[in-house]
């Protein structure tokens, strides 16, 4: 199965939706002259084969081609635009031509651009295992709560830290105030660069933690592997 075409450069969404209406247009114009003249479904301009031969037509396929290869590109933009606009999975369902959230998602995952030389079902796994991944590490951070809350409310109370480490103590301070413990491990590794010598446990316990978040990771990608 051939891959979808991969996006080269950024259309803006209103660009990408006059394009797509005047396109419509044109497509709706073709049918009502072709219906009107009486050819049926065929472009009425085509030249006469035994006049000019195959070059017209098989040029026009050749620019058929180039327009849905250029059209698939834009899709998973169309699809973030919507997504980034409240639409769920559900909602992009009927317009995808799919036939539920899932396939909506997996549709998309395999469209969207990743490594290079990566097929859509590749993007699609692993996508899937980073989840996987992450849910794991979720459960771990729940799992140690008090210990997450008690280090990042260390790190939050240190004074004399660089201007530099503002946002990432921000950061940290409302993951804090939050009832999840999951969402303290981002920041508290963001805080790491900002930690100096005096802060050196500090600093130990959170590369200890980092280290054991990505280990964990890395072991539910090996169990997903085999």
């Amino acid at each position: 199965m051939n891959e979808p075409a991969t996006p080269t450069e950024t259309v803006p969404f209103r660009v990408a939706a006059a394009a797509l209406e005047a396109i419509n247009q044109s497509v709706r114009d073709a049918r009502r002259s072709s219906a009107g003249s009486g050819h049926g479904t065929g472009p009425t301009t085509a030249p006469d084969a035994t006049d000019s031969g195959p070059d017209p037509a098989l040029a026009a396929l050749l620019m058929l081609r180039e327009i849905r290869e250029q059209l698939a590109g834009w899709e998973s933009g169309l699809i973030e635009t919507a997504r980034g606009n409240g639409a769920s999975w559900s909602d992009l369902a009927g317009p995808l031509g799919v036939a539920s959230r899932q396939a909506a998602e997996r549709r998309y995952l395999r469209l969207r651009p990743g490594a290079a030389g990566s097929t859509g079902e590749e993007r699609v796994q692993a996508t899937r295992d980073t989840r996987a991944a992450d849910r794991t590490v979720t459960a771990w951070a729940r799992d140690n709560a008090a210990d997450l809350r008690r280090l990042a409310g260390q790190v939050t109370s240190l004074a004399g830290l660089p201007a530099s480490a503002e946002d990432a103590v921000g950061d940290l301070n409302r993951a804090l105030a939050h009832d999840d413990a999951a969402r303290l491990v981002r920041p508290l590794a963001a805080t790491r660069p900002h930690l100096g010598p005096r802060n050196a446990d500090l600093s130990e316990r959170i590369d200890a933690l980092t280290r054991h978040a990505e280990q964990l990771r890395q072991n539910t990608r090996d169990q997903r592997s085999t």
